[in-house]
């Protein structure tokens, strides 16, 4: 087991079990969110070691919402990969601030990979 945790912000209820379920038999703890306004009390509460921000997800977007964790003295160091179904899913990362980005739709190996890949780069100096 990796204990670490994994905070999913999407407001699409399937892709949050889906995720949840292929997370979950990687031996990550999920915790979900289908709003974003709240995600420094979120993550306050649930203190993740890795965000998978969706783009379009209610009150205020994922970009804002990444801002506002990339903003925080605390949370700034918290890998989030967006995930978005976006062309130009690159110039949204980047004006979020995320670290990396995944584009919708994925498959499920994309989807471990990817978090496997960003814990794996930050976590051995944790």
């Amino acid at each position: 087991m990796n204990n670490k945790t994994v905070l999913l912000f999407d407001d699409d209820v399937n892709i949050l079990e889906v995720c949840t379920i292929i997370l979950e038999e990687c031996g990550y703890t999920v915790a979900i969110s289908e709003t974003s306004h709240d995600i420094i009390e979120k993550v306050t509460a649930i203190r993740p070691d890795i965000i998978l921000m969706d783009n379009w997800i209610p009150d205020i977007g994922g970009i804002k919402a990444t801002q506002l964790l990339k903003q925080h003295p605390d949370f700034k160091h918290i890998p989030v990969i967006y995930v978005s179904a976006n062309s130009d899913i690159h110039v949204l990362a980047q004006q979020a601030g995320a670290d990396t980005y995944l584009e919708k739709p994925f498959n499920l190996d994309d989807l471990e990979g990817i978090v496997n890949q960003v814990l794996n780069n930050t976590g051995s100096n944790a």
